[in-house]
């Protein structure tokens, strides 16, 4: 039985999801005399020039290989794979943004691997008995199936089975597939065919700095990477990495020394208006808006508060 492997390099130009996680063009996201930007697709420091998807807020996308399981219609053996995925130090999968999935209609698998220095397994169980049952949208139970699975995971397997390799359901159905995938993805009742000869799929991955929390790092002024005065750190739900990010009121990249800038929310009519402030550069200064002001529209809303804050000679 083959087994393919997937190992995240993000020096290299291995992810497909282009459209751009952090987009803040009036800030620099890369160390001095280095490129920030490929494209249109940002780079953020810790990390360098590549295709990646990556955000700031702790995630980057990567693709994971899909498991199979296919059969003659007599019910022998045409192809089958395992797949598993070994994350480095530092990156785990997304619980709460992944799903296991399998897709078949004679076809269960599991999940197992490691997480914690511990083992786990679950699995999940895919039927159905003629293409009738099959319904566009969220995986529904009917040739598709879906479970949680559990925080903290940095490796694991997907193995799949038949219950009858396929034969009472060869005229529509020869093949089952199971993967962990990024839950927004759909189900196609044409995916009992046409996912022969797709070879991977996306998945959500979190990222940290340090097996350290944020109390422990901040302890090391050396080592502590939320490098910008202001910024802060914060300790993730999933893994055991802290990450780091702009205090309210800036934006940047706070793994630089100046890379939190301040936000001049007067620039901002809707955010200055929900919240109802407006920012100097020397920081936040609150507004008190005339009664009624939120059953206003926009612009006689921004009117008002511009006016109320001259008034208090504030500006």
């Amino acid at each position: 039985m083959a087994i393919n492997k997937f190992m995240i390099l993000v020096l290299l130009p291995i992810i497909f999801i282009s459209k751009p996680v952090v987009s803040i063009s009036n800030f620099s996201l890369a160390t001095p005399n280095c490129k920030d930007h490929c494209g249109n697709i940002p780079i953020p420091y810790p990390f360098s020039i590549t295709e990646n998807s990556i955000s700031l807020d702790g995630q980057i996308h990567v693709l994971q290989y899909i498991a199979h399981d296919c059969y003659a219609p007599n019910g022998t053996s045409v192809s089958s794979n395992s797949s598993w995925i070994g994350l480095p130090y530092h990156f785990t999968v997304k619980s709460t943004a992944n799903k296991f999935t399998i897709i078949g209609c004679d076809s269960y698998g599991f999940v197992s691997g490691t997480r914690l220095n511990r083992t786990y397994s679950t699995g999940c169980t895919a039927s159905c008995n003629t293409k009738d049952d099959l319904l566009e949208g969220p995986c529904n139970g009917l040739g598709c199936c879906q479970t949680t699975i559990p925080k903290d995971i940095w490796h694991f397997q997907v193995d799949l089975y038949s219950f009858g390799n396929y034969t009472n359901v060869s005229d529509f159905n020869r093949c089952g597939y199971g993967f962990v995938v990024e839950e927004s993805v759909f189900f196609s009742p044409e995916n009992l065919t046409n996912l022969r000869d797709v070879k991977e799929f996306p998945m959500v991955v979190d990222w940290g700095i340090e097996n350290k929390s944020c109390l422990e790092a901040q302890k090391n002024t050396s080592s502590y990477a939320c490098k910008s005065s202001n910024s802060e750190c914060s300790d993730p739900s999933n893994g055991v990495d802290y990450r780091c990010f702009c205090k309210k009121g800036y934006k940047g990249n706070p793994y630089l020394p100046h890379g939190c800038q301040d936000i001049d929310e007067c620039k901002d009519p809707i955010s200055t208006i929900a919240k109802g402030i407006v920012r100097t550069k020397k920081g936040v200064t609150s507004v008190l808006a005339p009664k009624g002001i939120v059953a206003m529209g926009e612009k006689m809303a921004m009117v008002a508060i511009v006016i109320n804050h001259l008034n208090s000679n504030l500006l």
